[in-house]
């Protein structure tokens, strides 16, 4: 990078943390600081709640995803990637029903009074380590405009945009959160339109949008199993539910509806970047923004980083005020040494500061991204059972249990590498993830009814006893 480029890059990362920090109002109280409302405690409005979910979704190791899949997979990739967030109005109707017939304040306060407290906990801790995952994930992209692994620019780049994401986090907690994602919201989409009018001229239309086939060793394997993680894979990114609880229920679930189809819209149209490198013979390298971006000069590669930056930190910040909502509120609720009030602001910004600097750790040691959304989605596969079919029961600890931890040990077999080779579907590169979530999805089923059955066949029993 030469002195024009860095200038250029550098100078947009410190407006960029300086603009966020001055435009990002400040919480006067505990209410705003945790759930997002204004200083006369009122709720935030729809649009906000929809450009908040749409954008904190968008992050940007998922835009580099989506992008490398166009390269790899043609349209397929893109579609198979973008189908995740088809996910948003699955959750969104999910806690919606949840909220209307249980009156939970949380997805929390819902497992405990159906399924005890020890499922709250294990619940608990999977998304922590979903969370503690976007920290370096999300920065990691960052640092990579900047520089390479290794160089002291790829980290310098990754901890200051760190820094001012922190601040301005510190400043508000949720609140700042959800303003600065509407701003965020604009100018990731405004970028993204400026990089296709940049690829759309270079292309052949019908070539772009066509590319690709629908074979199973071609990504439509991949498709599949974003299409059965629907139904768990939202669950366990508190990002995303935690918004489901601070509006009204009707104005939620048309706020995460909307967001979640134009976010399928949106990610399948940043796909097309890579669809373009695979037209055109660019190597994406792992990173197919960048290489398109080099590959179309310093404004392209410029305006990649801009999309990169505004999606990163739009979920960096709501990570760390969702580790400050579970750590401060949540878990010491569930360990019944919280009233229903909440606790100060400080107790939020202290679990904010120690993230920040943990939460980075993995980027300094090397760890590779792109398998954070399958591997992650596999192990908790069976919250799926748990929050589709969690009508069937009132109070069943067991059912849980089975379900989760029969996914949750599923997902670390596949992870491992000691799943058989009989379970893959196809001879796809997703072969065996498709395999293992599609049985593993009938597996941990079963393990949710068995409990049930058990229970029904035991009553019948005794009821034949005393006949």
């Amino acid at each position: 990078m030469n002195f024009t480029e860095a200038s250029l890059f550098w100078g947009f990362l410190l407006v960029y943390g300086v603009v966020m920090y001055w435009l990002s109002p400040r919480s006067k109280n505990a209410n705003s600081f945790y759930k997002g409302a204004d200083d006369q405690g009122n709720p935030v409005g729809q649009w906000s709640l929809t450009a908040s979910i749409f954008i904190s979704w968008i992050f940007a190791k998922s835009v580099t995803n989506a992008a490398n899949l166009g390269a790899a997979y043609g349209v397929v990739g893109g579609l198979a990637y973008a189908s995740y967030w088809l996910s948003i109005p699955v959750a969104g109707y999910v806690i919606y029903l949840i909220r209307t017939q249980t009156g939970a304040r949380s997805l929390q306060d819902f497992l405990t009074s159906r399924f005890g407290r020890l499922a709250s906990l294990a619940f608990a801790a999977a998304i922590l380590i979903r969370l503690y995952n976007e920290v370096w994930s999300n920065t990691a992209v960052v640092g990579g405009y900047f520089g390479l692994p290794g160089e002291w620019e790829y980290y310098a780049a990754a901890m200051l945009f760190t820094v001012f994401t922190l601040a301005y986090s510190l400043k508000g907690g949720l609140r700042s959160s959800i303003f600065t994602d509407v701003i965020q919201a604009f100018v990731f989409v405004f970028f993204v339109g400026a990089v296709l009018l940049l690829i759309i001229p270079a292309n052949d239309t019908s070539a772009l949008l066509t590319n690709g086939e629908f074979r199973l060793n071609a990504g439509f394997d991949l498709l599949l199993v974003a299409l059965l993680q629907l139904f768990s894979y939202p669950f366990h990114d508190p990002v995303l539910t935690d918004r489901g609880f601070v509006n009204k229920e009707k104005t939620m679930l048309k706020s995460f509806v909307v967001a979640g189809l134009l976010g399928f819209v949106a990610v399948f149209i940043f796909s097309l970047v890579g669809v373009h490198a695979r037209l055109n013979g660019i190597e994406a390298m792992g990173n197919a923004p960048a290489a398109v971006g080099q590959s179309l000069g310093l404004a392209a590669l410029f305006f990649m980083s801009v999309v990169m930056m505004t999606s990163a930190g739009s979920t960096l910040d709501s990570t760390f005020t969702s580790l400050a909502k579970s750590l401060a509120v949540d878990l010491p609720r569930l360990a019944q040494r919280a009233s229903d009030k909440l606790p100060s602001m400080r107790v939020g910004a202290i679990v904010m500061v120690i993230f920040a600097f943990l939460g980075n750790l993995p980027m300094f040691a090397g760890t590779d991204i792109l398998k954070a959304t399958t591997i992650s989605g596999t192990m908790v596969m069976g919250l799926a059972p748990v929050f589709l079919f969690y009508g069937f029961t009132k109070w069943s600890p067991w059912s849980f249990h089975l379900s989760f931890w029969t996914g949750l040990g599923l997902g670390v077999l596949l992870a491992v590498g000691l799943i058989p080779a009989s379970w893959a579907i196809g001879d796809g590169k997703y072969a065996m993830l498709l395999g293992v979530n599609a049985y593993g999805f009938l597996i941990c089923t079963a393990g949710f009814f068995t409990p049930l059955l058990l229970r029904r066949l035991a009553g019948r029993s005794l009821a034949a006893g005393e006949a």
